[in-house]
């Protein structure tokens, strides 16, 4: 199920619940740590549970949204210096980290991956279809050299769209979206959330049955993805963040739809087997550098989901770095 369609969610102060906190905790703090890193700190929710729970932590918090920054210095205001926090992607951590002075290896990073229920709920970022608002819907809007949506749907080309609205989407009428877009733009430039909404209601349907998501979300997703380049800062950390990791270092993500799930998936599979492809035999792979502490990814129980609705689609996977040679 997509992220974007949590739009109802329990909010404190217009920042979501954090999800699965004690399954996350555990995953990403192990006893004796000092070091870890929140590489998407929100409104900090998870960065103040493990600075409450563990006296001796030190914590580095990354985002790139200035207003999820302002947030989580509040709320972890109480910590002093033991909390540190930095604008930027969590894909450049090792910048990040010499900045600070800190270890270049640490002792957990978190990722809690999509898009805020601040983000969703503030008309003027441009996120939901469900508010009138400017076409935005960046993390950053400032200090980063990104597009907004309202320049993607105005300016790519029919086909581009289509293939974002496919792969980034799932969106089954991609094409069909994406010449609906291409049509009325030649009326109007696109500018707000609320005409590509009626664009798009125009040509998949006008709203959802039952159980299903409404017709605009998965453009809307794929159009969020590709503003902030998310899979390209994913794969990127996803690359390099064994390095980043001391021995018995833990990694702790948590996703919300199929796409950034599966490359999370992949990558913690390689690490604790030595291949990406399982058809490998076993003689000829390398040696594991990673155990997976799930096996499965863990999700919300019915308690909590009852409680706080964006833990439908949390995903929570988890893998901790080895000793070389165990």
């Amino acid at each position: 199920m997509s992220d974007q369609v949590q739009q109802d969610h329990n909010t404190t102060e217009g920042w979501h619940l954090p999800v699965l906190l004690e399954e996350t905790i555990s995953c990403w703090v192990r006893e004796g740590a000092r070091y870890v890193v929140d590489g998407t700190v929100g409104g900090g929710g998870h960065s103040e549970a493990a600075l409450s729970r563990f006296p001796d932590l030190q914590l580095l918090g990354l985002d790139r949204d200035v207003d999820a920054l302002a947030e989580a210095g509040r709320k972890l205001a109480r910590f002093g210096d033991r909390a540190r926090l930095h604008q930027g992607s969590y894909a450049e951590l090792d910048k990040h980290l010499a900045e600070v002075g800190w270890p270049s290896q640490v002792d957990g990073i978190l990722l809690d991956l999509g898009v805020s229920s601040y983000q969703l709920d503030t008309a003027g970022r441009g996120f939901s279809f469900r508010m009138d608002g400017p076409l935005d819907m960046r993390f950053a809007q400032e200090g980063e050299d990104t597009q907004t949506a309202a320049e993607l749907v105005n300016y790519v080309e029919e086909g581009e769209l289509a293939r974002l609205f496919r792969d980034w989407g799932e969106e089954r009428h991609a094409k069909r979206a994406a010449r609906a877009i291409v049509r009325a733009r030649e009326k109007e430039p696109f500018e707000t959330t609320t005409q590509l909404r009626l664009c798009l209601e125009s040509v998949l349907g006008s709203h959802a049955p039952k159980g299903r998501v409404h017709p605009a979300t998965r453009c809307f997703q794929a159009l969020r993805i590709a503003v902030n380049q998310e899979f390209s800062h994913i794969d990127k950390f996803l690359a390099n963040f064994p390095s980043w990791l001391a021995t018995e270092g833990r990694i702790a993500i948590i996703s919300f739809h199929s796409l950034e799930d599966r490359r999370v998936k992949q990558r913690l599979r390689a690490l604790a087997t030595g291949t990406d492809d399982p058809n490998v035999p076993l003689m000829d792979r390398d040696e594991p550098t990673f155990s997976l502490l799930t096996r499965k990814p863990i999700t919300g129980q019915e308690q909590e989901i009852a409680e706080n609705p964006r833990a439908r689609s949390a995903l929570l996977r988890a893998a901790q770095k080895r000793e070389m040679g165990i």
